[in-house]
């Protein structure tokens, strides 16, 4: 089940549980819409795979899964990020 991570890892975003500017890599690398097309390229900086939007978890399931509360950020910052 995915952890629906609450932020950015490169800005520092929330990006709430209905978010739709939540991006995911296959390793759930969370990163907002922004970041993703600008500072990223379209290309994550922890294992250089893909993105694709999050998708949205039924408001009526967060209460029986909620989402994670532990935020991730990246604190050298996103630019020129190494891929893992």
């Amino acid at each position: 089940m995915l952890a629906l991570r609450p932020n950015c890892e490169c800005c520092d975003k929330d990006l709430p549980p209905d978010s739709r500017e939540a991006m995911i890599c296959t390793f759930e690398c969370t990163f907002c819409v922004d970041c993703v097309e600008g500072t990223l390229g379209g290309t994550c900086p922890n294992c250089g795979g893909e993105f694709t939007r999050r998708p949205v978890r039924p408001a009526a399931l967060l209460a029986k899964y909620p989402a994670s509360t532990e935020r991730v950020l990246k604190p050298q910052g996103c630019a020129g990020a190494d891929a893992a």
